[in-house]
């Protein structure tokens, strides 16, 4: 694909999710809202919250003031401190009113995705408090489909509601992990030089890839097929996705070759939250 091609894609898969977001959550009745998801700290109000606050965001409006309570567990950082409190300030609005945010947010942001002008490397202003920085604009645009997506996936896992394992999004994410998968394996979980270890995904979205460790420690990724590796898991992509996103507890995981590895790789497998 061409560069705009690719942001046009990215752009399409964002829209795809985000919608299907609204749909999920507009026919909820009110105690819907207050189950717990595998966001740790979450509920689908949050979630749907943190969607609403990035996108608010990334259009320019100013972040709430707001104070948040000391006794949130589950914020431990600074970077957690910036992304929860947006969430916090919205812990008092309706269902009513936050479907309603969430349409308006979504009309203006797809207007704005419309008329947009940056070229596809253009450098932007990635909005991450403390982690904020500068990324190409295909970028940005990959990280919300991407961020949109699973979160989509979070919100229909705790309502019980399955579906958009293969959408657009999710090919987008697959990319977006599997770019990370390197580090859990040489760095997270220390696989010493000249490990290779395969991961071989079944289900809605399939592939089969090879994790290398060179010499020097790092680790790269590659679609070859390694005859005889030391490590091989095999699962399907929702188990992969809720291991590489930190969700909960995942599916079963098929392992062959050297399990103490494969255990401490499994124990470091997130590479995002």
């Amino acid at each position: 694909m061409t560069d705009n091609q690719t942001v046009q894609a990215y752009t399409d898969a964002w829209t795809q999710s985000i919608e299907s977001i609204s749909e999920l959550v507009t026919p909820l009745p009110e105690d819907s809202w207050n189950r717990a998801t595998e966001c740790p700290g979450w509920s689908v109000r949050d979630v749907v919250s943190h969607v609403i606050a990035i996108e608010s965001e990334l259009l320019g409006d100013p972040r709430p003031i707001h104070s948040l309570p000391r006794d949130l567990r589950h914020v431990t950082t600074e970077f957690a401190r910036y992304i929860e409190l947006p969430v916090d300030k919205r812990r008092c609005h309706t269902s009513v009113e936050l479907t309603g945010e969430l349409e308006y947010t979504i009309i203006r942001r797809s207007r704005a995705l419309r008329n947009a002008r940056q070229t596809p490397d253009e450098s932007v202003r990635w909005p991450a408090g403390p982690h904020s920085r500068d990324v190409p604009y295909h970028e940005l645009l990959r990280r919300r489909a991407f961020d949109v997506w699973v979160h989509e996936q979070d919100l229909r896992r705790a309502l019980d509601v399955p579906g958009n394992l293969d959408a657009p999004g999710a090919l987008v994410s697959r990319d977006v992990l599997l770019e990370l998968l390197p580090k859990a394996v040489a760095h997270q979980a220390g696989a010493p030089a000249g490990t290779a270890l395969v991961v071989d995904v079944t289900g809605p979205v399939e592939f089969l890839r090879t994790v290398r460790v060179d010499t020097g420690g790092r680790g790269t990724v590659d679609e070859s097929i390694s005859l005889a590796p030391d490590v091989q898991l095999t699962m399907d992509w929702e188990t992969y996705l809720r291991l590489a996103c930190g969700r909960g507890r995942p599916g079963p995981v098929a392992v062959e070759g050297d399990r103490e590895l494969a255990a401490r790789v499994l124990a470091n497998f997130a590479v995002t939250l």
